[in-house]
C-alpha cells in the first residue's frame, strides 16, 4: 500500500488512528487532538472561528447558534497547509456542526487540493454506530484486523461491566448534564453507557442530539446521581462550570446533592468524543453508580466529587451566600463561587496584591489559577 498521510479534522478519529498503530502517518490535527500525547505536536490544520477561550458558556452557545443560523463556519481550515501535507485520507464528520467542519466545509476544502483524498465521514450515534466507524476506518487504512481486535476487546469489557450492575437491585435515577449554561441533556450513546453502567436517565435523548432542558424538568426527575460532564471539555474545567448551579431553584433539594453524589467528569477524554475510550467511560460510570460493586483504576482526574463549590482559595466548600456570588474568571472562562467561607468575613485575596482583570460582561475577578499565575507575573517584574 502507498504510504498513507491521514489528516483528521476531530479528536475521537485522532484516537482512532492511533490507536490503530498508525500515529506515524498522520499528518494533521484539529486544535482540540490532544490524545495520546503525540498528537499534540502534529500541524495543526483546523482551529475555532470563535474565540471561545475568552467566552462564558452562555456567550459561546449564543454565538453557536447564530452562526449556524446565518450559515456561518465554526471552523477555520487552514488550507495552505493542507495542500503542503497533501493528504491521502481526510477523517471528519456529518453529525455535528459543532464539533468538527462537516458537510460544505469538506467541499470547498477538496477543490483547493490537487490530488482528492479519500475523505472518511464519521457519523456515529450509538456505541455500534462507534464500533462501524472504527471498522470503516480500518477498512480504508489497510488496519481492519487490528480494528476488529480493539471491537472485540472493547465488547469483552463492556459485557463484564453490564454483567456485574445486571445484579443491582435498584438502578439510580441519574442526570448527565451536557452543557451547564443553557441546560442541556445529554444524548446519542449517553443513554446506553448510563444502562450499561446500572444506570437510569430518563431525560437522556437516546440516539439522537442533545438538547436544551427546562430545570424544572431535572427538579421533576430528582436524581439521585447527577453528572456534570460539559462537552468539549476536561475535568477542571467541569469543576469550575458546576458553581453556576447552586443559584437554580431547588438544587439543594436534590436527592443528588442531598447524598453527596455530584460529580463533575472529564467529559473530553470519556463521553463527549465518539471514540475508543467511551469504554473507559462506562467503566467510570458503573464505579460512580455503584462504587462497592466497580472499581475505578483509571487516572485520578477522571471524576471529582462536588462537595461544595469551588473557592477563590483553590479549597473546595460553600461559600458564604450572604457576602459572595458566582463570578466568571476574565482570563479562562471558569465560574467560581468567590467570597469568604462561612463564618468568615472576608474573601482572603483581599490581602493579596491588586490585579485587573481583563474587562467584559460578569468578568469580574481572576479564577484561582489565574490569579496565582498573575501574582506570579507581578512578583517577576517588581
Amino acid at each position: 500500500m502507498t504510504e498513507q498521510r491521514i489528516v483528521s479534522f476531530l479528536p475521537a478519529a485522532t484516537e482512532m488512528v492511533c490507536a490503530l498503530g498508525l500515529g506515524d502517518q498522520l499528518v494533521g490535527v484539529s486544535h482540540e487532538c490532544d490524545f495520546p500525547p503525540l498528537v499534540r505536536t502534529k500541524p495543526v490544520v483546523v482551529r475555532p472561528a470563535l474565540p471561545i477561550e475568552t467566552m462564558s458558556l452562555q456567550e459561546i452557545d449564543r454565538a453557536v447558534s447564530a452562526r449556524i443560523a446565518s450559515g456561518a463556519s465554526l471552523y477555520q481550515i487552514e488550507e495552505r497547509l493542507l495542500r503542503e501535507l497533501a493528504p491521502t485520507v481526510i477523517i471528519t464528520q456529518n453529525l455535528c456542526q459543532v464539533c468538527a467542519p462537516s458537510g460544505n466545509e469538506i467541499t470547498q476544502v477538496l477543490r483547493t487540493l490537487a490530488q482528492p483524498p479519500e475523505i472518511v465521514w464519521l457519523t456515529p450515534k450509538s456505541l455500534d454506530g462507534v464500533r462501524e466507524n472504527l471498522r470503516e476506518l480500518g477498512r480504508v487504512t489497510g488496519r481492519l484486523t487490528e480494528a476488529e481486535t480493539l471491537i472485540a476487546t472493547g465488547r469483552v469489557r463492556l459485557a463484564k461491566i453490564a454483567a456485574l450492575t445486571a445484579s443491582v437491585a435498584v438502578r439510580p435515577r441519574v442526570f448527565c448534564l451536557e452543557w451547564v449554561d443553557p441546560l442541556y441533556c445529554s444524548g446519542h450513546w449517553m443513554a446506553e453507557m448510563v444502562e450499561l453502567a446500572g444506570g437510569t436517565d430518563a431525560l437522556s435523548r437516546c440516539g439522537t442530539d442533545s438538547v436544551r432542558i427546562a430545570w424544572a424538568e431535572v427538579v421533576r426527575w430528582a436524581p439521585e446521581i447527577l453528572v456534570i460532564m460539559p462537552c468539549g471539555f476536561h475535568l477542571k474545567q467541569a469543576v469550575g462550570q458546576a458553581a453556576q448551579l447552586a443559584t437554580l431553584p431547588g438544587w439543594a433539594e436534590l436527592p443528588a446533592v442531598r447524598n453527596g453524589q455530584v460529580y463533575a467528569v472529564d467529559a473530553n477524554s470519556y463521553f463527549a468524543r465518539p471514540g475508543p475510550r467511551l469504554v473507559d467511560g462506562v467503566e467510570l460510570l458503573a464505579h460512580l453508580f455503584h462504587p462497592a460493586l466497580v472499581d475505578w483504576s483509571g487516572p485520578r482526574d477522571a471524576f471529582q466529587r462536588i462537595k461544595g463549590f469551588p473557592r477563590h482559595d483553590g479549597t473546595e466548600g460553600f461559600c458564604d451566600k450572604r457576602l459572595a456570588r458566582d463570578k466568571l474568571c476574565g482570563r479562562c472562562g471558569t465560574a467560581f463561587c468567590c467570597g469568604p467561607a462561612e463564618g468568615n468575613s472576608r474573601c482572603w485575596c483581599d490581602e493579596l496584591p491588586p490585579v485587573s482583570p481583563p474587562a467584559g460582561n460578569g468578568h469580574d475577578c481572576l479564577c484561582p489559577d489565574c490569579l496565582r499565575a498573575a501574582i506570579a507575573v507581578l512578583n517577576l517584574s517588581s
